[in-house]
């Protein structure tokens, strides 16, 4: 697989990566309208990682089109935009969120903040999303 944010511009991607809390993932319904969620992230090297609902709406959209797009948010001046689009499939073989070292740390505050444990927000949130980039633009 290519390094899809080789270069300059895609490392200042990859920082933005690393440091945001929540990226937008936008699944296409089965009308083609676009659905947009927000979703807690790991980028692992060359995919993303999310964690959902079973019974998400995301999960059936994924499954009849897998094409998706993820959006940071800007810097509230029309700057700083990043859109990646990739593929999505659920992942079998991912680590359960509270299993996940880096994503646990990751969103210990955000477990916090939702009155939950890290092994109640694994229950609830069980399923692992895999989205790999195929392209991105950034401004």
């Amino acid at each position: 697989m290519r390094d899809v944010f080789a270069g300059q511009r895609g490392n200042a991607v990859l920082r933005r990566l690393a440091g945001e809390q929540v990226i937008w993932l936008t699944t296409v319904g089965p009308d083609g309208q676009p659905v947009p969620s927000p979703v807690w992230f790991i980028w692992e090297g060359d995919s993303f990682l999310i964690y959902s609902r079973p019974d998400a709406l995301k999960l059936r959209n994924i499954s009849a089109n897998p094409k998706v797009s993820l959006n940071l948010d800007g810097d509230g001046n029309g700057g700083e935009i990043v859109v990646v689009s990739g593929e999505a499939e659920v992942e079998q073989e991912a680590p359960a969120a509270n299993e996940h070292v880096q994503y646990a740390a990751r969103y210990s505050e955000g477990f916090n903040r939702l009155q939950m444990t890290p092994d109640q927000f694994a229950e609830g949130y069980s399923v692992a999303i895999r989205v790999r980039p195929t392209a991105y633009r950034s401004y």
